[in-house]
């Protein structure tokens, strides 16, 4: 391995080629990353990944892409706000259909989502509710 290449990957911040993906190697000095929004970024990867690799042709695929990368954007800012994940959840789910091959990632996104919090029940709907 190149004196280059050894410095880009022990270097934070710096690109790393992993298999068929490029990604940024994140670590910073010695600030911590909330877990849940570490879980969200891999399963964001991990559905991100299988996508790409998806030989069909998805007429909504790039809404998919966008609302991914939103949600990984949102990850490493901070505590993302529920409902933006969730309403980019709906989405992703709404542009992929019922391709069931996804389907796992897709439900290991909404899984790091809900580590987040529950979505709050509507208040004064419903049989029983003032």
């Amino acid at each position: 391995m190149s004196d280059d290449h050894m410095r880009l990957r022990t270097t934070p911040g710096a690109w790393s080629v992993e298999g068929a993906a490029v990604v940024e190697d994140s670590r910073v000095g010695c600030t911590e990353e909330d877990p849940r929004a570490t879980e969200l970024r891999r399963a964001v990867a991990r559905l991100r990944r299988e996508l790409a690799a998806h030989p069909a042709d998805l007429p909504d695929r790039a809404i998919a892409d966008d609302e991914l990368a939103a949600l990984d954007a949102m990850a490493r800012e901070g505590v993302p706000e529920v409902p933006r994940l969730r309403r980019a959840l709906l989405l992703i789910a709404g542009a992929l259909g019922s391709v069931s091959a996804l389907a796992a990632a897709l439900t290991g996104v909404r899984a790091a989502i809900d580590l987040f919090g529950e979505v709050p029940q509507p208040r004064g709907r419903g049989v029983g509710r003032d």
